[in-house]
């Protein structure tokens, strides 16, 4: 009987440590700073992007740069969700363009019923300090009226973003690609409207939606 009860002791045991080593779901640093590239499956757009992320405080500046269907461009936007405006800044002539923003702020984070697809490490496992063990998930997303397949990798110590994939109609698969990623805001000033934008107007056009993040790529 003893010996019995050991046994399923060992099983019960296990059978937890299995589940422990599963990956799960996660959240990324809410302070990141870093760099991007973009682009898409049919070859129509390329970009990189320094970014500064805030979720505490639902803020992302954007600087970018890159092209769509062979025609060059630059972006400098300011997200503030809370606020539900976007700047659009240019340095150069000390001007700003104020759009609406989609309240909807997402987190850079895998959701909860986000199905794992696997777990490898980048680089090497030979040696430490040689890969990066990396988990990638996959699911569908809600966004405005259309519900689009994703599919995300990030660190399996930090939960670091380092791509993620969305499907659209228009596009196919449009690749995000971080790299560069430090936890914390280098340059918090990033995250503040320049004085030339505190008597921007609100810009709005007759049917025009709110922007999104990813209407800016």
């Amino acid at each position: 009987m003893r010996a019995l009860l050991l046994l399923l002791l060992v099983v019960v045991c296990l059978s937890v440590g299995c589940l422990a080593q599963r990956p799960l779901p996660c959240t990324s640093p809410p302070l990141l700073t870093g760099s991007l590239s973009v682009s898409t499956q049919n070859e129509k757009l390329g970009a990189f992007a320094k970014y500064t992320y805030d979720a505490l405080g639902q803020r992302i500046r954007l600087r970018e740069f890159g092209s769509y269907d062979n025609k060059t461009f630059h972006l400098d936007v300011l997200l503030l969700y809370r606020d539900g405006v976007m700047y659009k800044i240019n340095y150069r002539n000390q001007t700003c363009c104020k759009k609406r923003l989609s309240r909807v702020f997402h987190p850079l984070a895998i959701p909860q019923d986000a199905s794992l697809l696997g777990q490898v490490v980048l680089g090497s496992s030979s040696g430490p300090g040689q890969g990066v063990l990396v988990n990638t998930w996959t699911g569908q997303l809600q966004m405005r009226n259309k519900t689009v397949k994703y599919m995300s990798t990030v660190t399996e110590f930090g939960c670091i973003p380092v791509t993620t994939l969305f499907h659209s109609c228009r596009d196919g698969w449009r690749i995000t690609s971080f790299f560069d990623n430090v936890i914390g805001l280098s340059d918090p000033q990033q995250l503040i409207p320049p004085r030339f934008c505190d008597d921007a107007k609100l810009e709005e056009e007759e049917g025009e939606e709110p922007a999104t993040f990813y209407s800016l790529f």
